[in-house]
């Protein structure tokens, strides 16, 4: 079968959901295309690429800003409508509409903020589902709220993303179905390599503190990196921090002796031998460390960060600290806040519930139906009726 499989901005986050599906596509000798825009060339390029367009630089700074800055009200409005909604489609359109004409797919595999491939999905008539990133709720949400200029592309096209197969490797106990054809699986650990050693003798456990892969690139990135280190520096444990590719580690100043700061480090292989996860609420971060059973402090800076904070939180398998008021704009990231995320992070290190919280969401997860299981469904979906599988 012909998958086409695209992905808008968003770096890791955004594509990354989308791997375990394209590995099993080719493992089964599917014919895959991959379409993004060019700043995920390089994480695509082990599959068959053509890359689309994104928009320029200084259309996306401002948009960029208000999402990180404005409070999250508004902050939805630029994000879903403005960017993934109106430039990230405009943009990806030509070259999705040329993949469609030259390449023929017989199913497209989408990440929710990818709209070009739904768009053309629907005008040719081929099947189409969606590869969650984040809550069914956050995600029914933001279609919602970017459906204004989405029906400005294709009358009817909200509809029928609502009505399309929508996968996701989220738990039903943590995200109840916003989608009629909700169809939950689960995702393969890939652990690559042991942890450098880069504490010898030390044998405190392992905190790994990310902050995701587009905060780096953000206007509030200097004072969450400062505020990481201040909580790093009297933590009871080695700290692990990735920064992503985005981030000048020159800048960072003075690092403390437990800590390590690193550009990147596979997810699973940190996973393998953290005791906690210090994270800002993305998604991909969150749901992996529960997947692996790891109780998490979640400090959220924007997007779906607080609504996965407050999730984890009620079910017991960490805490949420916030650092950012929502009824002001600018940065304004509460520079105090640092003994309030160490606390939480010596509280959930210390109280064995949140770690037997986490595992068993971690043990849920793991009893979902396989990528290959998932696919083979749509397969004969596809088959069957020749038609879009809504």
């Amino acid at each position: 079968m012909r998958v086409l499989v695209s992905c808008s901005l968003g770096g890791a986050g955004h594509f990354n959901p989308l791997r375990p599906f394209l590995d099993t596509l080719v493992s089964e000798g599917d014919k895959v295309l991959v379409v993004v825009p060019p700043s995920l060339k390089a994480m695509a390029s082990a599959f068959p690429l053509k890359v689309g367009g994104e928009p320029p630089a200084d259309e996306l700074a401002p948009v960029r800003d208000a999402i990180a800055t404005r409070p999250r009200a508004i902050a939805a409005v630029f994000s879903e409508r403005e960017l993934f909604g109106r430039l990230c489609t405009s943009a990806m359109l030509p070259a999705m509409e040329a993949a469609f004409a030259e390449w023929q797919p017989e199913l497209v595999l989408r990440e929710p903020c990818e709209y070009a491939a739904a768009i053309l999905a629907a005008r040719h008539g081929v099947a189409q589902a969606q590869i969650a990133i984040s809550q069914s709720e956050v995600e029914a949400s933001a279609l919602e709220t970017a459906s204004p200029v989405l029906e400005a592309f294709e009358s009817g096209i909200a509809g029928q993303i609502r009505s399309s197969p929508y996968l996701t490797r989220f738990p039903a106990s943590l995200d109840p179905e916003s989608y009629a054809d909700t169809r939950r699986y689960r995702e393969p650990h890939d652990r690559r390599a042991r942890l450098a050693n880069w504490w010898p003798g030390d044998l405190r456990p392992l905190a790994y503190m990310t902050f995701g892969s587009v905060a780096g690139g953000m206007p509030i990135a200097p004072e969450v990196y400062k505020l990481a280190l201040e909580v790093a520096r009297v933590l009871p444990s080695r700290v692990l921090l990735t920064v992503g590719h985005r981030t000048n580690m020159t800048r960072l100043g003075l690092i403390p002796p437990n800590v390590r700061v690193e550009a990147w480090v596979p997810q699973d292989d940190v996973f393998a031998e953290a005791s906690l996860v210090i994270n800002h609420g993305g998604s991909g971060t969150v749901f992996g460390a529960l997947a692996a059973g790891l109780p998490q402090v979640i400090v959220p800076l924007f997007a779906d960060h607080l609504r996965n904070a407050h999730r984890l939180e009620g079910a017991g398998a960490g805490l949420c600290v916030e650092i950012r008021p929502d009824n002001t704009e600018g940065r304004n990231i509460d520079m105090n806040a640092a003994a309030r995320i160490a606390e939480a992070a010596t509280t959930v290190l210390s109280d064995a519930a949140y770690t037997s919280a986490a595992r068993t969401i971690g043990q849920e997860m793991a009893r979902l139906l396989s990528t290959g299981e998932v696919l083979a469904v749509l397969r004969d979906e596809v088959a069957l009726k020749g038609r879009p599988c809504s």
